[in-house]
């Protein structure tokens, strides 16, 4: 579990300073930062950086166990093929956490459950608290858990960092990503005021989405994210992850927000203790990709019934 940051009153966090300065427009920064020269223009070893940043994820409402373990299956397949190296996590819904763990064991890959009243968030935080204690006795290694948006927008941000306290307590021994679902906070405040909220409150991570709503991912979105976990960086001592996820289903836009993380963070944060991608279609287009330079078709449409 991370050291906690001492926060005795909210309001120290930056965001909520009301001096704190909030800018909605970041297209001219994001324009040139990805027209700056950077370390991504070789595909090969982008695409196998890329695929080891994946947490490969199925959310699905007709999961079930012949599913998952099919999955599980496939993955642990890739292990006998030449330069493709191992994806970070698979992250299912809780019912299938412990079937997933077992078969990772021994593994470098994590067991990641969405978990928090996903996706919604709409839930006591009694009740939220159960289920993440019961998702780590599954032996899941990861959790990535809903913060309550609603609140958030309505501006009761101390019930918000009080649930996030709650968590972060029992979630005490696992990787934490709190999903902020910025498609739903909108501006830039709200997306700001989440990150810090979360990363105060000791996230490992900060995810942008669910992915089940309209809007996931967007780069204005992952801009300020990182100002946050830069600024968050800079005042604690502390790194934090980052984990765009929702809509990226295209190695271009995964490259770009390579290029932001670069940029803003410094090349220490491209690795996948510090960077994830929450993606299902990605995974298959990487492979894709991969298939002709590395001479193996048995990569085309590797996950594609998965």
């Amino acid at each position: 579990m991370p050291q906690l940051i001492s926060i005795t009153n909210i309001k120290d966090i930056p965001s909520l300073s009301a001096s704190f300065h909030f800018k909605e427009d970041y297209s001219a920064e994001i324009n040139a930062i990805h027209s700056t020269k950077n370390s991504f223009n070789d595909s090969l070893s982008t695409l196998t950086l890329l695929f080891s940043l994946l947490d490969l994820t199925s959310l699905e409402g007709s999961d079930n166990n012949t599913k998952i373990e099919r999955l599980c299956d496939k993955v642990l397949a890739l292990d006998a093929v030449p330069d493709i190296p191992s994806i970070a996590a698979i992250c299912v819904y809780s019912p299938f956490g412990k079937l997933v763990a077992n078969k990772l064991k021994n593994t470098s890959i994590q067991t990641a459950c969405v978990a928090g009243a996903f996706p919604s968030g709409q839930s006591p935080i009694e009740i939220k608290l159960q289920e993440i204690e019961w998702i780590i006795q599954q032996g899941v290694t990861e959790i990535d858990v809903v913060i309550s948006r609603g609140k958030l927008i309505a501006g009761y941000y101390q019930e918000v960092f009080n649930e996030m306290i709650a968590i972060r307590s029992v979630a005490k021994n696992v990787t934490l990503k709190v999903i902020i679902e910025s498609g739903e906070l909108q501006t830039a405040k709200n997306i700001r005021i989440a990150s810090d909220i979360a990363m105060y409150a000791g996230a490992d991570f900060i995810k942008t989405s669910t992915g089940k709503i309209a809007e996931g991912a967007t780069y204005p979105t992952v801009y300020i994210m990182l100002h946050a976990i830069k600024d968050f960086h800079k005042a604690t001592g502390r790194k934090v992850g980052l984990k765009p996820a929702g809509g990226i289903s295209t190695v271009e836009i995964a490259r770009n927000y390579l290029i932001l993380t670069e940029q803003i963070l410094g090349r220490k944060w491209i690795n996948n203790q510090l960077l994830r991608f929450g993606a299902s279609q990605l995974a298959n287009t990487i492979l894709y990709q991969l298939a002709t330079p590395l001479n193996n078709p048995q990569l085309i449409n590797y996950f594609k019934n998965e």
